[in-house]
């Protein structure tokens, strides 16, 4: 029954952070909400990490003995992975606008965009012209690179599902916001999984 629970509460979590930043809700708070659009950002991060915490507490709770460890010689796949990780998130936040994302810039200047750059641009260089969305590589690697009980596992099979759709419903928006530019983009690097980029590299070595 517990573990029943905490796939509803994780589903829960999942599906209202979602749906609260999908493409229908925003426009209609914009429109609705017009002077005060510019808080939408600081609000929605505030709620997300309420409901989140009793969540957490909820998960913790019901941990059990692991199946799984990285233990012996997978305790060096753990560190790479957690390497790896951390890569991605402080190369994508050279590229990310931490204000934007936080909310204060949209306070600042009262206005928004769906990008988290700071002028608001499709961004290509760095990491983002090797994958489109490294925080979300690096939450998926985070997630699984720990002891692995029922719960975690039922967990992470959530944030993991959460991660790869809320990427699409967030491309969505991207396509329809940027057009051409961002689905040009799209056919030019890779979402998750560098193949694009390792396959373009493998292809300059062969012609060298």
């Amino acid at each position: 029954m517990k573990y029943i629970v905490l796939t509803i509460v994780w589903a829960a979590w999942c599906f209202l952070h979602s749906a609260l930043i999908s493409l229908t809700v925003t426009e209609y708070i914009r429109h609705r909400f017009k002077g005060a659009f510019c808080y939408y950002r600081v609000c929605y991060n505030g709620l997300s990490l309420a409901t989140l915490i009793p969540v957490a507490i909820y998960t913790y709770s019901v941990q059990s003995e692991p199946l799984f460890r990285w233990e012996a010689s997978f305790r060096v796949i753990q560190f790479v992975l957690l390497f790896i990780s951390l890569f991605l998130f402080f190369s994508g936040a050279r590229h990310y606008d931490a204000l934007q994302f936080l909310g204060i810039r949209q306070l600042r200047q009262s206005n928004s965009c769906t990008l988290l750059t700071e002028n608001c641009e499709v961004d290509s260089t760095g990491i983002l012209g090797i994958i489109r969305h490294p925080w979300y590589t690096g939450g998926m690697i985070v997630v699984w690179g720990r002891d692995l009980d029922v719960s975690a596992i039922i967990t992470n099979l959530i944030i993991t599902a959460y991660f790869i759709i809320g990427t699409f419903l967030e491309e969505r928006k991207l396509s329809i916001q940027f057009g051409e530019a961002y689905k040009a983009y799209q056919k030019r690097v890779s979402m998750f999984f560098p193949y694009k980029w390792l396959k373009s590299r493998i292809s300059v070595r062969s012609r060298g």
